[in-house]
């Protein structure tokens, strides 16, 4: 058949492709386990009081590699793998690294090659993950801390970010791969006292409510595309609602 032939139309959607960071503790790893039918691979050991199925503690990148490969050759019923956490990942791909390179850093590879040698590797688990995804139908979520970075914006003076607490090669490669980029924090809320002598003072009012930001800030890094509202609960119910095409946050309204 001509390949003019095979031309589609209309909207595809497959299985989201998300990377969620944020401080400790806020809840990342929930959100993944709040996902369809879910099975997390774990470079690190955070999901204590965490009900879901799970493989072994990878302690190095093959253990990562070898699960992939599990998960797109046997038989299972699992909708989601979370990768948690991305931080603790690229530590098992420097030292798969460092080990082929007989180096006891990353860091002693001269010029930076380092980092360079490390995202092929990368690339492999990313290729593992695009094939559940687009083969076994598999939503794929990625959990990572944040971390504070400069950045060096050539239209302004160079501020503070939040950002996944990744080297800057890999970051650059696991946003781009990923369709969602989502920040994970507190609402918080300001208000200006005024002190004595005419002083101000600012208060941050923190509600304790988790949030997703959705789009990017100079306070953060974020992207979306699924056209989301800039800020959503920190709630995988209400993120698979909002990719599936509906809007939960009018719903509900709607039914109040």
């Amino acid at each position: 058949m001509k390949l003019i032939k095979q031309i589609q139309r209309g909207k595809s959607a497959p299985p989201r492709r998300v990377l969620v960071y944020g401080t400790h503790g806020i809840g990342k790893t929930t959100f993944g386990a709040m996902a369809e039918r879910p099975v997390f691979i774990q470079t690190e050991d955070g999901l204590a009081g965490v009900e879901a199925d799970r493989f072994p503690l990878a302690a190095r990148l093959g253990d990562v590699l070898n699960a992939l490969g599990e998960l797109y050759t046997e038989e299972h019923e699992f909708g989601t793998v979370v990768v948690d956490s991305l931080d603790w990942l690229e530590r098992l791909i420097h030292a798969e690294v460092c080990q082929k390179r007989s180096v006891e850093s990353i860091e002693d590879i001269g010029y930076g090659k380092g980092y360079v040698f490390a995202l092929p590797l990368w690339r492999e688990v990313l290729a593992g993950l695009d094939a559940l995804r687009n083969e076994r139908g598999m939503e794929v979520i990625l959990v990572a801390h944040a971390q504070i970075e400069k950045f060096a914006n050539p239209e302004t003076e160079t501020y503070d970010r939040y950002a996944p607490r990744l080297q800057k090669l890999a970051s650059a490669l696991v946003q781009e791969w990923c369709d969602e980029v989502l920040f994970a924090t507190y609402r918080v809320h300001t208000r200006t006292a005024t002190e004595g002598f005419d002083r101000k003072r600012v208060q941050a009012i923190g509600t304790g409510e988790r949030i997703l930001r959705t789009t990017e800030r100079p306070a953060h890094v974020a992207k979306n595309r699924l056209a989301l509202p800039d800020e959503i609960p920190l709630d995988h119910r209400v993120f698979a609602a909002y990719a599936r095409g509906e809007n939960p946050i009018q719903t509900a309204a709607d039914q109040n």
